[in-house]
């Protein structure tokens, strides 16, 4: 399978089973789609293929944007066969063998999203979790309980020696001793069992100040930012419960985080919605305020709701982000880069076979806790009670539930089998597949037709910062 496409003047070729991108002239691109008709047909002799193709040409059935010689046809198939015979184009997919036994192989709990509080100090208006509560009670997460979960995931993880948890909310900085408590126990116990514990905090920031942004720097991995962009689309979507906005209180804070974290190790994170549609300019005002790691995605909500995206937006979307990626490429050639999240691809190792097939494994490698210690397959699912796996006490109890997101993966996904993104996505987010369709086998088709775009737009970077690269 391959996927062609133009962008910013670059004519691309994405072999979508080997991974291989090629940027190509544009007699190449042209006929790359007959060549491959020919290849599929029959295996042929170089010869066989390129009379053929000559034939098609003089009869019309090629289309090309300039007419060519034979010669500099000739060279364009010996170019493209080539490519074949390395395995770089046209190549069979080795993965769809391999998926067999994919459902079969052992569960390993490797992080944990530790639900430290079920309140917030905010009311974001497009909040999953009802400013916190999700669908539930307000409540904090007990030390005790805090503990359990973390000796779970040990006990969970196997031979696997580095573990992930989360911690998250609401707004964890509301239940912050016994976060810094449970850092410290995980710390106590990685030398006895082996283990070494990546700790991870997302915040909203009104409750940050310098004693917990030491802590954080000292113990966190990575911290998660929240904020939406400018000023006025920050404060209408995530004020405090009386109104008022945030964005003046948290700005300064993240500023100084950003920094005494060396840029790195760090997301100032938003997300745009049909209100901010031209989102690149929030993108652009988050780098100017500083900012050089910066993730800002789109709202998933149901239609009905006033700030949801919708079929009518997509076309503005999409520009946007070619309109993104450019800014993107000006501002590195200006000295002044920033990192989006969405355009980091990596085109030469990239995420191991499981990761490319399953995704983010949540179900089963993946774990969100409650307050009260329940198990649910990620976050977005708590609350619902057909998704609660058991708790901290018990352990798994609904293994039915976590065989089921073992077993989904791009080849079970009707919708992933002929998209060229299904090994950068992984088939996409269960919970937003569930909300739109009722069952997680299936995708969010919006987030889908977005999340193709972001990628043609990540291997356009590549390929502008290659040229750009090369010696002249």
């Amino acid at each position: 399978m391959i996927h062609q496409y133009k962008n910013n003047g670059y004519n691309i070729v994405l072999d979508v089973n080997s991974g291989s991108v090629h940027v190509v002239d544009d007699i190449v691109y042209d006929i790359i789609p007959a060549v491959e008709k020919q290849l599929l047909q029959k295996e042929r002799k170089p010869e066989e293929v390129f009379s053929n193709i000559m034939r098609e040409y003089e009869q019309g059935s090629i289309r090309t944007e300039k007419n060519y010689t034979e010669a500099v046809l000739k060279e364009a198939v010996e170019e493209i066969l080539e490519l074949y015979a390395a395995g770089m184009l046209f190549t069979e997919d080795i993965y769809e063998k391999y998926i067999a036994g994919f459902g079969e192989r052992q569960t390993v709990v490797k992080a944990l999203c530790l639900h430290i509080a079920h309140d917030c100090n905010l009311a974001c208006q497009y909040c999953f979790a009802q400013e916190g509560e999700y669908h539930g009670r307000r409540a904090l997460m007990s030390f005790e309980v805090g503990k359990k979960a973390l000796d779970f995931l040990v006990a969970a993880s196997g031979n696997r020696v580095n573990l992930e948890v989360d911690f998250f909310g609401g707004e964890p900085l509301l239940n912050w001793d016994v976060v810094k408590r449970l850092v410290e126990y995980g710390r106590s116990i990685e030398k006895e069992y082996h283990k070494k514990f990546r700790f991870t905090l997302t915040t909203n920031g009104i409750l940050l100040n310098d004693e917990i942004l030491d802590f954080a720097n000292r113990e966190m991995s990575n911290i998660v930012l929240s904020i939406d962009g400018r000023k006025e689309i920050n404060d209408k979507m995530r004020p405090h419960r009386g109104g008022q906005g945030s964005y003046d209180e948290i700005v300064p804070k993240y500023q100084k985080t950003a920094e005494s974290r060396n840029q790195m190790n760090y997301y100032v994170r938003g997300t745009f919605t049909h209100y901010n549609q031209d989102f690149a300019e929030d993108v652009k005002h988050l780098a100017d305020l500083g900012f050089e790691q910066i993730s800002v995605e789109p709202v998933v909500a149901k239609e009905d709701a006033d700030y949801a995206i919708r079929e009518e937006d997509m076309p503005y979307l999409l520009q946007e982000y070619d309109k993104l990626a450019l800014e993107y490429l000006k501002r590195r050639k200006e000295g002044k880069a920033f990192n989006f999240f969405h355009f980091m691809i990596d085109l030469e190792g990239g995420p191991c076979v499981a990761k490319r097939l399953s995704g983010c494994g949540s179900g089963n490698e993946y774990l969100a806790v409650t307050p009260w210690g329940d198990f649910y397959p990620c976050h977005q699912f708590v609350g619902n009670e057909d998704f609660l796996m058991g708790n901290v006490d018990e352990g798994i109890t609904r293994t039915d539930i976590r065989d089921t997101f073992k077993s989904c993966n791009v080849y079970t996904k009707e919708k992933c089998k002929d998209c060229f993104a299904k090994f950068y996505c992984s088939g996409g987010c269960a919970a937003n597949s569930y909300q739109f369709h009722g069952n997680i086998h299936d995708v969010y088709d919006l987030g889908c037709t977005l999340q193709r775009k972001r990628i043609e737009c990540a291997i356009m970077i590549k390929a502008a910062l290659a040229d750009t690269d090369k010696p002249q």
